[in-house]
Formats: C-alpha cells, sequence, structure tokens
C-alpha cells in the first residue's frame, strides 16, 4: 500500500534495430504482464499502448477517480484510432476499443498490482524521493525477476534505484516515453552500469513488441533527448533576454532555417516552462558532469514567467498566449 507522502505525491503525478509491429505482434517472450504506475497523461498511454499490442496491463493509482481519468483519456485516445482504422464502421470502432481496454485492470492497491507483474513502470510525478520510496513498496512484492522501470525524464535512473539490493538494481532501467505516447515513436532504453546485456536485451524486446523504436543509452543527466534540447530551449531563452531577436522570429527562423517542425519557444510552451525550469535547475545545482555549467545557469525570463503561473500551453499563456 501507499505511504501517506506517496499517496499524495502520486496523486500529484496522476493529476504521461528498429522495426514496427502491426497490433496482432506476438508478446515479447520475455515480458508479458505488465504493471503502471501512474494513471496520468503519461502512464495511461504507455499503459494503452502496452494493451494495444496485447499485453495485460494493470495500471494501478491511488483512487478509483484517478484510474476513471486515465481509463477515460485511453478511451478518448483509442477512439481517434478506431475512426481511422475503420471508418465506415461504427460498430467495430467500439469492439476495437472495448477489446483493448479489456486488457487493462486498475487497481488501487499497489502490492496486489504488482504481484505478477513481468515489468513495472512506473510514470509518477518527477521527484526522487517519492520515485525511491515507490520502488522499495515495489520491490517487496513483485517478483524476484520483474524488471523494473522508470519513466523519468531528467533523474538519474542510477539513483532512482540506488536504496535497492544489488539484484534488483540489476534489473532496473530507465524506459522513457515521449508525449503523447500513442504517436511518439521514440523510447529511451537507459542502462546503468550494473545491468546485464540480457536484461538490456528484455526491455529493447519490449520496446519492439510494442511498436516503438528504441535508442539505447547510458545514464546520464537528460539521456539523449533532453540533454540535447535542454540547452538549445535555454540558449534562445538567452537570445531573447539579450534583445538579438523576439520569441516569434526565433521560432521562425529555427522552422525555416533549420526544419524543425516547432521553434524553441513553441516546443518549451508544449513541454511546460515550470518542467524546463525544474530540469536545468536540476542539472545547475546537482547535475552530474553539469553543476554550475553556464549552458543551465538560472534564466531571468524563464523564472518570472514560471513564478507567474504562466507556464505554456497547459495554463494558456507562457511565451505565447493560447487564450485567445
Amino acid at each position: 500500500m501507499y505511504t501517506p507522502v506517496l499517496r499524495r505525491l502520486v496523486a500529484l503525478g496522476g493529476a504521461q534495430g528498429m522495426r514496427a509491429f502491426s497490433s496482432s505482434a506476438t508478446v515479447s517472450e520475455a515480458i508479458k504482464r505488465i504493471t503502471v504506475v501512474g494513471g496520468g497523461q503519461m502512464g495511461a498511454g504507455i499503459a494503452q499502448v502496452a494493451a494495444t499490442f496485447d499485453h495485460q496491463v494493470t495500471l494501478v493509482d491511488v483512487s478509483p477517480e484517478a484510474l476513471e481519468r486515465g481509463r477515460q483519456y485511453m478511451g478518448k485516445s483509442l477512439g481517434r484510432v478506431a475512426k481511422k482504422k475503420f471508418p465506415e464502421d461504427p460498430a467495430q470502432q467500439t469492439n476495437w476499443v472495448d477489446s483493448i481496454l479489456g486488457r487493462i485492470q486498475g487497481s488501487t492497491e499497489l502490492s496486489k498490482g504488482v504481484s505478477q507483474a513481468d515489468l513495472v513502470v512506473e510514470a509518477i510525478v518527477e521527484n526522487i524521493n517519492v520515485k525511491q520510496r515507490l520502488f522499495a513498496d515495489v520491490a517487496q512484492a513483485a517478483p524476484a525477476d520483474c524488471i523494473l522501470a522508470s519513466n523519468t525524464s531528467s533523474l538519474p535512473i542510477g539513483r532512482i534505484f540506488e536504496n535497492l539490493s544489488a539484484e534488483r538494481r540489476a534489473l532496473a532501467v530507465g524506459l522513457h516515453f515521449f508525449n503523447p505516447v500513442a504517436q511518439m515513436k521514440l523510447v529511451e532504453v537507459v542502462r546503468t552500469g550494473e545491468n546485464s546485456e540480457e536484461i538490456v536485451q528484455k526491455a529493447l524486446d519490449f520496446v519492439r513488441a510494442i511498436g516503438k523504436s528504441p535508442a539505447v543509452c547510458q545514464d546520464t543527466p537528460g539521456f539523449i533527448v533532453n540533454r540535447l534540447l535542454l540547452p538549445y530551449m535555454m540558449e534562445a531563452i538567452r537570445l531573447l533576454e539579450r534583445g538579438v531577436a523576439d520569441s516569434r522570429d526565433i521560432d521562425t527562423a529555427m522552422k525555416l532555417g533549420a526544419g524543425y517542425p516547432m521553434g524553441p519557444f513553441e516546443l518549451a510552451d508544449y513541454v511546460g516552462l515550470d518542467t524546463v525550469k525544474a530540469i536545468v535547475d536540476g542539472w545547475y545545482t546537482d547535475g552530474e558532469g553539469l553543476k554550475g555549467d553556464s549552458l543551465f545557469m538560472p534564466s531571468p525570463k524563464l523564472n518570472e514567467l514560471v513564478a507567474a503561473g504562466h507556464l505554456g500551453v497547459k495554463s494558456g499563456q507562457g511565451f505565447y498566449n493560447y487564450k485567445k
């Protein structure tokens, strides 16, 4: 069961050889039963994709209401896919959605939810202490050979699992999905120095078995994508602060000059300015190999927007106004 602190903080998080597989693909031999902890947008998305590819999924959250919100999110997401898949057959659309949702069960009891899992993926609040406590509870209840995975986008995988036994740490990896999970093909598979090749391979097999393309990297701040994206976004903000160009012109330059689908300010607003700030502040003060790096030094403009509650798309205002 969750501790009171876990209950509160998990709720905050619940409020998300590259070959493609069809929905009839064979389930990975090693990983068939998936437990996803956290029923927010990321967790529900992971659960949806795993169930779509014939895995049995348990979605764990702190309350029936949180689970229902996750189920509604999955139903709407699947409904959009079904309309494209069966455009002339509403009955088939409904049957397809129901068949996938039928492979997902919900639970508010963590120990019960992980008791038969081959893989546990957490998608809760981005707080290392909460994640550590969660996995301490998971380690007590999950099978001895269960693979443990964090969906963190910025926290060190090794630190998340550092309090577990050596046997458990050897089975712990990062599986960083991208939002929205159903559409984004990439999953970063983050390995630590304690993983065997067999465990990494099982993680890769699972990622491919749910129709995603893996990219393997070592346990380093930001992994691959965020390690490159965050300096890019921060340098764009500093150009704005220095008066070199305004946000719209910088975005236009990067879209038309570099071929990016979104400019850095559009991307920052989409990610959430509070999330951007939390990541770069963490790296600047305590990032391995990044502490004190000028690339991540605090930004007055970013601090000002976050303090005002202008967090981007989710709040209706960030670098741009989305309330019009």
